[in-house]
């Protein structure tokens, strides 16, 4: 018990720091992993309440509403932590005691000198406990107020989705969030095959299997820290979801292209760009921040690439490109395509929905005039937002007569299900069809 009570003070701490500090979620949580000795089932128990947490956090904040006395505004950071994570265990989590959850948030409460706290806490966990319906939910009159609590995603996305894509869609949508997302791993074509690889990680203890699409990706099961694993250190592969994985291959270097990749950091596409390109032709990856390039020259190194080179560039100025056979646009977007993956991205304040398609449109046409005649052009995001993705695109070819659209969906096998009708030359990948972030990508030929 005492090993299973450090590993709810542990995920206490790391929820603390998201919320006082706005850190990373998952950098956060492997940082106090790495700093802790608790083995892999205890470590395993960490994860499962620290992103339950974070992704039910809305539904947890209305559950206490329900039963706690106190305004939730007027209830201290600390003590409304402490009340999700009991909470989370009480109504969520099948396996764990109602004694438990609330004996060890009490227990919490005095290791951080929370006396006055401890009292409250145990009141309104026993409340929950006694009673027959611990998840209230909201009248389903109020479709967006319902979907908002059931699925503890904030109105304004939850509106969002219903508006752009359909109530059916939405739901589905907000249905994929939960859980964790799938780790995808690019097999380093330079150094090693795939079937060689998938030995090399069973000899590790890390099962690998072939991804259906698109080649040279792997799906791992593994709840280890991946950058510790020998394979990773010898640069046999890099961590890449699937969605962008797709992504390079609708690009479609061919031997000696040069490559733009504009927005590159932190590398992961233009690592995979590089290896298709087999050691030829030039991969130019340009970022505004030089802590990010460092990322992407490190990168590089690990994975023996020698054709790529990095620059400081604002995608915004009129600073020049290469002139290129072939150009990636991978704009900062919203990114609520991988709330998944990262589940404190739908409680921002500022999401950008209303400034960022003016932001994407104009790194779009700035670098799409450094593109040859005949050359191809991906434009794409990890976002589900209609306005970032066909709006900006659409507004783009009808003043840019130069560009025409390509077929993606001839680059995608039948397995790729297709959710929305979108005109030729747009696609966009749903968490809920295809397993991958929410990824929208376009391809574009220069006439």
């Amino acid at each position: 018990m005492i090993i299973m009570q450090n590993s709810r003070y542990l995920a206490f701490k790391a929820l603390y720091k998201i919320e006082s500090e706005n850190a990373y979620s998952n950098l956060t949580l492997d940082s106090f992993l790495k700093n802790s000795d608790l083995d892999a089932r205890n470590a395993a128990f960490v994860s499962s309440l620290f992103y339950g947490v974070l992704e039910k956090k809305l539904s947890l904040d209305y559950i206490i509403s329900c039963f706690s006395s106190m305004r939730l505004k007027k209830i201290e950071l600390k003590t409304l932590i402490i009340l999700r994570l009991g909470v989370y265990q009480m109504v969520f989590m099948d396996k764990i005691p109602d004694s438990a959850a609330v004996n060890e948030s009490v227990k919490i409460c005095k290791k951080e000198k929370l006396y006055q706290s401890s009292g409250f806490v145990n009141g309104v966990l026993r409340s929950i406990a006694r009673s027959e319906e611990r998840f209230p939910l909201p009248d389903k009159g109020n479709v967006e107020e319902y979907l908002s609590v059931k699925y503890s995603c904030p109105k304004n996305i939850v509106s969002l989705w219903i508006n752009d894509y359909s109530k059916e869609i939405a739901e589905e949508i907000l249905n994929s969030l939960f859980g964790r997302s799938p780790v995808y791993v690019r097999v380093n074509t330079l150094k090693v095959t795939c079937d060689e690889l998938i030995e090399m990680l069973k000899s590790e203890g890390i099962e690998a299997k072939a991804a259906p699409y698109p080649e040279n990706a792997l799906e791992l099961n593994y709840v280890g820290s991946i950058s510790e694993t020998n394979c990773f250190k010898k640069g046999l592969f890099h961590v890449q979801d699937l969605s962008s994985q797709i992504c390079c291959k609708v690009l479609s270097p061919w031997k000696n292209d040069i490559v733009s990749d504009v927005c590159s950091a932190p590398g992961g596409k233009a690592f995979n760009i590089a290896q298709r390109l087999n050691g030829t032709g030039t991969v130019f990856c340009s970022d505004i921040h030089e802590h990010k390039l460092r990322l992407i020259e490190n990168g590089a190194k690990r994975l023996g690439i020698d054709n790529i080179k990095v620059y400081k560039r604002d995608a915004l100025s009129i600073e020049p490109l290469e002139m290129s056979d072939r150009i990636l646009c991978d704009v900062p977007c919203s990114g609520l395509g991988v709330i998944r993956r990262k589940p404190e991205i739908r409680y921002k304040n500022d999401l950008g929905l209303d400034t960022l398609p003016n932001i994407q449109y104009k790194i779009l046409e700035n670098s799409a005039q450094y593109l040859k005649s005949g050359g191809m052009l991906v434009y794409s995001t990890c976002t589900l937002h209609r306005a970032e993705n066909g709006g900006v695109v659409d507004k783009f070819l009808v003043a840019h007569e130069e560009f025409e659209p390509v077929s993606v969906s001839d680059f995608l096998p039948e397995s790729i299900c297709s959710v929305i009708e979108e005109p030729c030359g747009q696609f966009t990948l749903f968490p809920q069809a295809n397993n991958t972030d929410g990824f929208f990508i376009s391809l574009m030929r220069k006439r």
